[in-house]
């Protein structure tokens, strides 16, 4: 419960940070610190955020394989910046803090104040955004050369603007492309990542060349999240025809009109922020994509705010526990899903992956009510394992087809960290099913106009 006292000096705090205020609304966050009474502040000093650099992900949770930063594949720039990017290197920029303003300029370090919350939460936004040291990596197997240089497609960079802004993106385009009406599948990172190490750490482009399907990789710049996280907790960015939504969605039909691809056949997919963006997008651009794939993601519309969105990856049980009940029910969608969560994410709570099914289930509990009488709608779970690794269970609601319209993985042991994915990226665990393949399975057996005749 929040009394008050506290609920006021949240308000106040938010008011002075969107004033670029930082350091008044450290001030007041810092008594407002849950079990706090008034004149409190936190006993814990705050420590400094390491710098980042490289292609380190988000988090401290387990990682169980992971290669070591020489061997991530450099992110291809594009011959011009972005019109929100800058010339500097990256530990000169100025950095943001989480609501996305610029603050002191430091050498690469983002300080603890500059975080905007109190020392209680202070821990799970740090971890989110990747500013925790890192745990030590395993050695990957010896490989040779990076994963694009093994891949016979093309992997080119490019940018897309529009009245909301620009976004730079890479783009695989497989070598049996020869201008047919291929699938697309938009593939949006997590925090500090980028499209070359999500690309390799996935393998999605090994099996966009298999099974013959362009992917394109958005990049968030530091200048939009200074933790290059897809502003997922923002309500201005879960709206259709405004904010990231806005972007994303205009970028992914200019790629599709641009290379004569299959409308009907597109696709959204992401880890962290990149899944609760992936959801955000089938809520607002459900006419756009066919279906979805949410990993260690969160519901949409679950918070507006920081507060929020740290309440939201506690799974709902802080002081400021993310969305209301009432608030998340109002988004539903037709969209198919598929969802995978790692029962051990201490980044993102794993019941999140519940709340995000609870999204879709609602018409897929009307779809199994509808075809009760055929016999032939139901809902399945399968017990598994992969193959000298992770257990997993696997629940799946199909259609009166037999054909599968959410699904959701829980793969058990897991954390923080893409499931059945490279060395060749950063924080993936090889240990799970492969995420990357059973999304692909999942996404094939839809396309756009299906949905009336489920």
């Amino acid at each position: 419960m929040i009394d008050t006292t506290m609920t006021k000096r949240m308000e106040e705090a938010t008011r002075l940070t969107r004033a670029g205020k930082l350091h008044e609304a450290m001030a007041i966050l810092q008594g407002a610190m849950p079990g706090a009474k008034d004149g409190e502040t936190p006993n814990e000093p705050y420590r400094r955020g390491n710098t980042f650099e490289g292609n380190t992900f988000e988090g401290s949770w387990q990682v169980v394989d992971e290669a070591v930063a020489a061997s991530r594949p450099a992110s291809a720039e594009p011959d011009e910046p972005a019109s929100d990017q800058t010339d500097e290197p990256a530990t000169q920029k100025a950095p943001f803090s989480a609501f996305g303003r610029a603050s002191q300029a430091t050498t690469g370090a983002y300080p603890s104040d500059d975080i905007g919350v109190p020392a209680a939460w202070r821990g799970k936004w740090l971890k989110f955004r990747g500013a925790i040291a890192q745990p030590e990596r395993a050695q990957p197997e010896q490989a040779g050369g990076t994963t694009e240089e093994a891949r016979p497609g093309a992997f080119t960079a490019g940018r897309f603007t529009n009245h909301v802004g620009t976004r730079d993106y890479k783009l695989y385009i497989p070598s049996g492309y020869d201008g047919q009406a291929l699938p697309l599948v938009v593939m949006l990172h997590g925090c500090t990542q980028n499209p070359d190490d999500f690309a390799a750490g996935t393998n999605m482009n090994r099996l966009a060349e298999e099974q013959l399907c362009c992917v394109l990789y958005p990049a968030q710049p530091m200048t939009a999240n200074s933790s290059k996280c897809w502003n997922w907790f923002k309500a201005e960015d879960q709206q259709r025809e405004g904010g990231e939504p806005a972007i994303l969605a205009g970028m992914t039909r200019q790629v599709i009109d641009t290379h004569g691809l299959d409308a009907s056949r597109v696709y959204v997919a992401g880890l962290s922020a990149g899944g609760a963006m992936a959801t955000t997008l089938a809520m607002t651009y459900p006419d756009l994509f066919a279906a979805v794939g949410v990993h260690s993601g969160l519901p949409h519309g679950v918070a507006q705010s920081l507060p929020d969105a740290l309440g939201a990856m506690q799974g709902g049980t802080g002081p400021l526990g993310g969305g209301t009940s009432t608030q998340e029910s109002r988004w539903t969608s037709e969209v198919p899903a598929i969802i995978f969560h790692g029962d051990r994410d201490t980044t993102v709570h794993p019941s999140n992956a519940e709340r995000v099914a609870a999204q879709y289930a609602v018409t897929r509990s009307k779809d199994e009510t509808a075809s009760r009488g055929k016999g032939n709608a139901r809902v399945t779970v399968e017990q598994g394992q992969a193959a000298n690794g992770h257990a997993y269970t696997r629940t799946t609601h199909l259609n009166a087809k037999g054909e599968p319209r959410l699904e959701q993985w829980r793969v058990q042991g897991a954390g923080h960290a893409w499931s059945g994915g490279s060395a060749q990226g950063s924080y993936t665990d090889p240990k799970g099913p492969d995420a990357a393949k059973e999304m692909l399975r999942f996404f094939y057996y839809h396309q756009q106009g299906e949905r009336s005749a489920s």
